[in-house]
Formats: structure tokens, sequence, C-alpha cells
């Protein structure tokens, strides 16, 4: 990154999944983001944002929420305005829950899962969860700031097994660069 770069802006996390088969409960997969202070980026979240809830600022919000898959092209979709985030924070780490209401549920369960990461028109990531099929819940991208001020992204998805309020406060703990 050269010094005139703001580095990321703004960015789009997709989440797709195909409706249960007839018959069978519905899968309901939530995006959820969790923001972390510069004085303790792997401790526990600020604050996150899921389903039913923004960041205080209105910079982290949900476009689309889905509760079954059922809509056409991605079914749940998170804006995170990273150059309106408050410089106090350092680190974004944004994650996938499979709600666990009726049965234990794992991206095995889910018919077609899948993901895009973008800024703009480019595509950053896109994922299938195919590398993480036995887990409940799944981390899918972390955005760091850097000492100029300017948001980087590291892809990775990193599997989590447990109920989703457990992984919303050990999303970010869980893998140091």
């Amino acid at each position: 990154m050269n010094g005139l770069s703001k580095g990321m802006l703004k960015v789009e996390v997709a989440l797709r999944w195909d409706p249960s088969p007839a018959g069978q409960p519905a899968a309901d997969l939530d995006l959820v983001a969790g923001t972390y202070p510069a004085d303790d980026p792997y401790g526990s979240p600020a604050y996150v944002v899921h389903f039913d809830s923004r960041s205080p600022d209105g910079t982290i919000y949900l476009n689309r929420d889905s509760k079954d898959g059922k809509g056409f092209g991605f079914d749940e979709v998170m804006t995170l305005e990273l150059e309106r985030l408050d410089a106090r924070y350092a680190r974004v780490v944004v994650g996938v829950a499979i709600q666990q209401r009726t049965e234990d549920r794992t991206f095995a369960d889910v018919a077609h899962p899948g993901l895009r990461i973008r800024e703009g028109y480019t595509d950053l990531a896109t994922e299938d969860f195919g590398g993480v099929r036995g887990a409940t819940a799944a981390t899918v991208a972390e955005f760091v700031r850097d000492e100029t001020g300017a948001w980087g992204f590291r892809a990775g998805v990193h599997g989590f097994e447990g109920d989703p309020s457990t992984f919303t406060r050990v999303m970010g703990q869980a893998h140091r660069p």
C-alpha cells in the first residue's frame, strides 16, 4: 500500500444458501461482526452486530436478513463502512453462525451455502464452507487497521463447534497472525 492509500473503505459480505428440503426445518444462517478496540484487539469484542442489531454509529449493518434461505441470489448481506469506523477500533472479525433451534446443524446440513466478500465490484473472497463442514459457525474475514489508519483484509475460514452465543464471545480470539 502506498502512502496515499486509505485501504479498504466500504465492504459487503453476502451469504447465500438453498432452502431446506420439504418437510425439514428451515436452515437459518446469520452474519455476525465483532469490533475490537485497538488496546485489546484479541480480547472481547467492544460490540457485536447480528440479525437484530447494528453498530452504535451505524457503520456496520445488515441490508438483508433471511431466516430460511428463500430468496434470489444472496439471502443475507452485511455492509461494513470501515472508513467511518472510529479510530479506537483496530479490528473487525466477520463470522457466520448457524441457528441451532430445533436440532444441531453444521455446514454439512445446509444446502449449498456460499459466501462472497467484495469491495465495490471487486470480489475479495468467495467460499462454499467445504473445509468446515462439521462446524456450527465459522469466522470468514478479518479487517485490520494498520499504523497509518488504513484497513487491510485477511481472508480465511476457521470453523467453530458450539452454540452461536459462545461463538460471538470467542470469534476474535481464535486466530492470531
